[in-house]
């Protein structure tokens, strides 16, 4: 994520300047604990680039880009993959708690067995022929989302000595263009790897990291089909969704 972003509430765009110290949420750019972030941290202080008529004005993301099982990771091939289905769903707030409508929220995700589909995922664990992990879909008029998708599973990764990523789902949330863009991760509720996960730890707050795990969600759960979790994305204030910087990719 860069460090200025835009994001759009009702039909007008507002382009703050974006600070990680605004709220204590965010984590640092620098999370030594982390790994990758003491080879790609900033070394020079941060220069505001105010975006100009480019920027503004495209690409634009809107419902031209989106295919019929976008929403639907376990429709998109031709058989079902294997994992536990589940619903996930939410709204997508301004700082105000007002809905942010059509919206472009992106997941990407390992498949059940905790593998990516990725040329350098080659850890052994079993890609799924049914399974791509990357789905989008558009808020609506509430500023609503919702998925189905399988259940990920945990990874292992060379962080530090035996480490395993927590399972996780990441979320990319556009504005209406590709330089309006925050990313965040959403975990699940109970998972025993979180004591150990520099990602997750790097937000400071432990009220704000809260927020970045989805609550199960026995309303929307469908009777033998799908379990339901509910995630809320705040874009700004005193409740905001811990985002990230927009390179990683664990």
């Amino acid at each position: 994520m860069t460090q200025e972003t835009a994001h759009p509430t009702g039909s007008r765009l507002v382009l703050p300047r974006y600070r990680r110290d605004d709220v204590d949420a965010h984590p640092p750019l620098l999370s030594p604990g982390y790994g990758s972030t003491v080879l790609r941290a900033p070394r020079q202080p941060l220069t505001y680039l105010p975006q100009r008529l480019t920027e503004v004005t495209g690409p634009l993301l809107g419902e031209g880009r989106l295919g019929e099982f976008d929403h639907d990771l376990t429709r998109q091939h031709g058989g079902e993959p294997q994992g536990q289905r589940i619903i996930v769903h939410g709204r997508v707030l301004d700082g105000d708690g007002r809905p942010v409508p059509h919206t472009l929220v992106e997941i990407w995700q390992a498949n059940a067995a905790g593998r990516y589909r990725h040329a350098t995922d080659t850890w052994p664990a079993p890609l799924d022929p049914y399974f791509e992990g990357v789905g989008r879909v558009l808020t609506d008029d509430r500023g609503h989302y919702r998925f189905v998708t399988i259940q990920p599973g945990a990874y292992p990764w060379r962080n530090h000595d035996n480490a395993w990523r927590p399972a996780h789902i990441h979320f990319s949330l556009f504005g209406r263009a590709f330089t309006q863009r925050l990313v965040t991760q959403m975990y699940f509720p109970g998972d025993p790897l979180f004591f150990q996960d520099p990602i997750f730890n790097s937000v400071r707050d432990p009220e704000a990291r809260e927020r970045m795990i989805a609550r199960y969600d026995h309303a929307t759960t469908v009777p033998e089909w799908a379990l339901a979790y509910e995630f809320d994305i705040v874009l700004r204030g005193r409740e905001s969704t811990p985002f990230e910087d927009g390179d990683d990719d664990e």
